[in-house]
């Protein structure tokens, strides 16, 4: 007799577990005997009568309206979430959590939808996703995590996106009062201060212990998140807070909108003398442009001067497509400036200095003796607490402004403008002609590099990225990824030229970031029509792998494209040189470096987390055919993923 293809259903399952408890209880056999009774048992025992319509109704109740002890009606989560709209939060991005209970149900039953929850694996994926969202959107996303051992999880991608200047709503669930947890594991998941484990890399932190304090504890954090520089928040919710009544409805605090600072017009007069003075001025940008507006006004800033721009790549500041596009030039720019401007930089010392990377390493001064530095940053004197070093050494600037560098260019523009003579303004045609050369130069060199190892297998890392291009570059799309591993190729080969088209770098460059934050920018592009390229390293991808299971549950269209190097490539490359330098053997030193016996299989990864997959793909003639199938996945509102098999770099 064949078996039941649906397996065993509830009421069978009960009602034998009923009958062998009747037959034992009846027969009461011996010890020895036991067995034997208790296989006998489903053939002598009488079928269990069907649940009454009684007791069926009781199992499908619906909402209670009973007011008594056992009830809570207008708790305070429902608060949180009309708080969270007032804000214009759209998404809420979740793992499942006790502590978080009152609050995430509030978000289903309440809220339904808005804002909207995210529901992810990893408490890690939630934040990366986050960083992502606010990246894509200009706008916070929030998170909420569970206490203790949640918040651990979502460090990583807290400590991200400060490094980064990132806005983060973080909420995390407590039970602040210890008479109030009534098992080990709620002692083990909760803390007194629970802030303390995130406190050196978020920008303010708060704890209300009533629904009146959240009202302003909200709406402040939320000021403070979104006002440059940019950070991460958290606020702990105790769960008092989240689960009991509130005595009296309220209302939202709206949402705050501060403006941020801009330059004096004195120093910007300051500065501008300065650059128009300078035989070789320099303009150094981060993390300068918020908005498309940003990416205007330097453009607008460096023409006026005919001043070449490093890009330092954190946020797309520049289309590279311009002929004041410098950042490939930028070590023989530094060593010739007398005036660098630098816009919302933390890496002043990475810029004028070097440092080999030798057995005793020694700062190398590259820039001349008096050259003029020059700093507007909304950071200054903000930044850090001391623990955590992202901006670099002190180094002395001739003029430091603490000021938002966006909201400072039209007054730099204006200065400039008053201050340069008709002899400087006449310059600026053989300036430019000198750039474009240099421009043109660079962007037919690169074209040359890239076909060197054309059909090389494994793949080259340029191959790849033209391959990309060639599907992609008459679309709406956007490298939602941080090129840095990929040797800066996409911005060596393709045209950069609208603000979103890039999303910068990791921040803290804590590997797991990637496939998150690639998902959160996709979440924020969904409907839009734009196409996310994701290109996501083979480490990365391990480190957050259910990152492409949320984009398949929350349908979110992103083309991920594996650079499946094997191995952890930038670790290779160092044990190789701490072989070498110690006389050691260099190829047993990568060993522990290399993702292979076994290796990963993304393509089928893709598939068990619902994502449309292909690979891996080996032959440089079968990438662009996998790519123009994946594309045409996303187009449809889905996510897919090509493995690529490729060189390191």
């Amino acid at each position: 007799m064949m078996p039941n293809a649906r397996g065993v259903g509830r009421r069978s399952f009960l009602a034998g577990i009923t009958t062998l408890g009747a037959a034992a209880a009846a027969a009461r056999p011996a010890p020895a005997a036991a067995n034997t009774a208790f296989a006998g048992a489903t053939t002598t025992a009488r079928k269990l009568r069907p649940p009454s319509p009684a007791l069926i109704a009781a199992e499908q109740v619906g909402p209670s309206t009973v007011t008594d002890s056992l009830h809570v009606h207008d708790p305070g989560s429902d608060f949180m979430v009309d708080s969270l709209r007032a804000l214009g939060i759209d998404y809420v991005a979740t793992m499942p959590s006790s502590s978080a209970r009152g609050f995430h149900e509030s978000l289903v039953n309440y809220g339904k939808g808005k804002p909207a929850i995210i529901t992810c694996m990893h408490e890690e994926v939630a934040g990366g996703i986050a960083h992502g969202y606010a990246k894509a959107s200009g706008k916070p996303m929030a998170i909420l995590v569970h206490s203790t051992v949640g918040l651990q999880h979502a460090s990583m991608a807290i400590y991200n996106a400060f490094c980064d200047r990132v806005p983060m709503l973080a909420f995390a669930g407590n039970i602040l009062d210890e008479t109030k947890r009534y098992n080990r594991v709620e002692w083990l998941h909760a803390g007194e201060d629970l802030a303390t484990m995130v406190r050196g890399f978020v920008k303010h932190d708060a704890q209300p212990v009533s629904i009146e304090q959240f009202r302003d504890d909200v709406a402040r954090a939320y000021a403070i998140a979104t006002t440059p520089p940019m950070e991460p928040v958290l606020l702990v919710l105790d769960a008092d807070v989240q689960e009991n009544a509130m005595e009296q409805r309220l209302t939202p605090r709206p949402r705050p909108e501060y403006r941020p600072s801009a330059i004096d017009p004195d120093s910007a007069t300051e500065i501008a003398k300065v650059l128009v003075a300078a035989e070789n001025p320099v303009i150094v940008v981060d993390r300068a442009a918020r908005t498309a507006e940003g990416v205007e006004l330097i453009t607008r800033f460096a023409e006026m001067l005919q001043a070449p721009v490093v890009d330092l790549f954190s946020k797309m500041n520049m289309a590279n497509t311009h002929h004041l596009y410098q950042a490939f030039n930028q070590r023989d720019l530094i060593v010739n400036a007398d005036a660098v401007l630098f816009l919302e930089s933390d890496s002043v010392q990475g810029v004028l200095t070097e440092m080999p990377d030798s057995a005793i390493r020694k700062l190398i001064t590259i820039a001349k003796p008096g050259v003029k530095v020059m700093l507007v940053n909304s950071e200054l004197g903000e930044a850090g607490t001391g623990n955590f070093a992202d901006f670099q050494e002190y180094w002395p600037a001739d003029i430091a402004v603490a000021a938002d560098a966006q909201a400072s260019l039209p007054v730099l523009i204006d200065a400039v403008q008053r201050v340069m003579p008709p002899s400087r303004r006449a310059q600026n045609a053989q300036r430019e002609a000198h750039f474009r050369d240099l421009h043109y130069r660079w962007r037919t060199a690169n074209r040359e590099l890239a076909a060197r190892g054309w059909d090389a297998e494994p793949i080259s890392v340029a191959r790849l990225c033209m391959e990309i291009w060639h599907q992609i570059r008459h679309e709406d799309w956007s490298l939602v990824s941080s090129s840095a591993f990929q040797s800066r190729w996409p911005q060596r080969l393709w045209d950069f030229a609208k603000h979103d088209q890039y999303m910068g770098e990791p921040g803290a460059y804590g590997v797991g970031y990637q496939p998150p934050a690639a998902v959160g920018a996709a979440l924020a592009f969904r409907g839009t029509g734009k196409i996310p390229v994701n290109i996501c390293g083979d480490g990365e991808m391990m480190c957050a792998p259910t990152a492409l299971w949320t984009a398949a549950h929350e349908k979110i269209p992103l083309l991920t494209i594996m650079h499946n190097n094997r191995g952890w490539h930038q670790e290779t490359m160092f044990m190789t040189k701490m072989a070498a330098r110690r006389d050691r053997d260099t190829l047993a030193a990568q060993d522990s470096t290399l993702i292979r016996q076994p290796f990963v299989d993304f393509g089928n990864l893709a598939k068990s987390m619902g994502v449309w997959g292909e690979g891996p793909i080996t032959s440089p003639s079968q990438i662009g055919p996998a790519i123009a199938r994946a594309l045409q996945v996303v187009k449809r509102g889905e996510p897919a993923l090509v493995d690529v098999v490729t060189e390191g770099r």
